[in-house]
């Protein structure tokens, strides 16, 4: 059964992982929003317009949205897209792979993306916005904050608390029971072993704090 039009909004790298993801018979149509020509656009669905062709589009019948632009530490452009998106009227999905494992028992909100091969286990709780990415395994009990990225391959065990606005680099292993602040920079393949704080910067083996966020 279809549901009406998609856009697809941002068409950078991130985004060629989300369509790869994609049910794309659920939908009538699937279209691009992207400040890039239509000769430069790599993805396998047509680039309809900008940013502020959003109004028009939900009115010719895109009425479910995605946003395909992803984060490293600064989230600003993805929650201004959400909530122009949400104010306009646009049904906000959650893109999940079909090589993903998802427990029965876990809570989503809405505009979750979980990629190829990515775990989350029993009871979790996945805000909205987030980003669990390629072969991430979230365990049991985890609760992870709006606008969060996990990054491919990190290994968050059971009962971590991740806030909002925080990311979590790649390879990273997270012990059981830690909690991360929001707004807060875990940096690649670090092994967090402690409680992290908000607004900062951290990393290594052990995972320390380097600097604050200004």
């Amino acid at each position: 059964m279809t549901v009406g039009g998609l856009l697809l909004i941002g068409g950078g790298g991130h985004a060629l992982s989300v369509a790869d993801s994609l049910d794309c018979e659920v939908f009538i149509s699937i279209g691009i929003i992207d400040c890039c020509d239509a000769e430069t656009n790599s993805l396998p669905f047509p680039l309809v317009g900008e940013d502020s062709d959003l109004p028009a589009l939900f009115d010719e019948g895109y009425r479910n949205a995605f946003i395909t632009i992803g984060s490293v530490g600064d989230t600003d452009i993805r929650v201004r897209l959400y909530d122009r998106v949400v104010q306009i009227g646009y049904k906000i999905i959650n893109i999940v792979d079909a090589t993903a494992g998802v427990s029965r028992s876990v809570t989503m909100a809405t505009g979750i993306y979980i990629g190829n091969g990515a775990v989350i286990n029993a009871e979790s709780d996945i805000g909205n916005m987030a980003i669990i990415n390629t072969r991430a395994v979230v365990e049991h009990q985890c609760r992870i904050g709006e606008f969060v990225h996990i990054a491919p391959g990190a290994i968050l065990c059971g009962n971590v608390s991740v806030g909002a606005h925080s990311h979590i680099g790649a390879g990273c292993v997270v012990r059981q029971g830690i909690s991360i602040g929001e707004n807060t920079t875990v940096g690649i393949g670090s092994v967090v072993t402690r409680d992290i704080g908000p607004n900062v910067v951290a990393f290594g083996n052990p995972c320390r704090v380097v600097h604050k966020k200004g």
